[in-house]
């Protein structure tokens, strides 16, 4: 089953790569290291993932089957 995040940190390792620390809401903790090019990945990831879901998160309705106003 899938933890909750309840707090993340993300450090250059000053080796060229970053150290990323996850802590879940029981207090375990994984710690990864990933290049600057998985890191940029991740944010892209995350980036469209939310764009995704946006709408549904800022409760934006949608404003297609509304009428134009002139």
């Amino acid at each position: 089953m899938a933890r909750t995040v309840s707090s993340f940190t993300v450090a250059a390792d000053g080796k060229g790569d970053y150290l990323l620390n996850f802590e879940d809401e029981d207090g375990e903790t994984i710690e990864l290291t990933a290049s600057f090019e998985q890191l940029d990945l991740i944010a892209d990831a995350i980036g469209e993932a939310l764009d995704t879901d946006e709408e549904d998160a800022l409760g934006v309705e949608d404003d297609a089957d509304e009428p134009v106003e002139e």
